[in-house]
């Protein structure tokens, strides 16, 4: 359960950061959505730019079988080496926009 803890800081810790360097405007909001209950974590986007909507994640994260799973990562930060960096052993993450044939090629946890 220690590591789980740790994991939701390193995670929150970490969106938190990119969160704070997006392109601020004053009708995007930056919204941080931290369901630890669930360990369900995102970065998200939402307002109007000019005439376009933006609605979008941007960076979602979980908590699964006490493993970091990288949903999705629309930044160039290469999210799994920020983990690595910070002491999560590379079997403790799984890139899950991998398709699951194609993990064992990553170097991280297959599941």
């Amino acid at each position: 359960m220690e590591k789980v803890t740790t994991y939701r800081t390193y995670i929150t810790q970490l969106l938190e950061q990119l969160g704070a360097e997006l392109p601020s405007s004053s009708e995007v909001d930056t919204e941080y959505i931290f369901d630890t209950a669930h360990d369900h974590y995102q970065l998200f986007q939402v307002g109007w730019e000019q005439y376009q909507w933006i609605h979008g994640c941007i960076v979602h994260v979980d908590i699964k079988n006490n493993k970091i799973w990288i949903q999705h990562n629309g930044t160039e930060l290469p999210l799994a080496e920020e983990f690595v960096s910070l002491g999560v052993p590379k079997e403790d993450i799984v890139l899950g926009f991998q398709a699951p044939y194609k993990r064992k090629y990553t170097g991280y946890a297959e599941q």
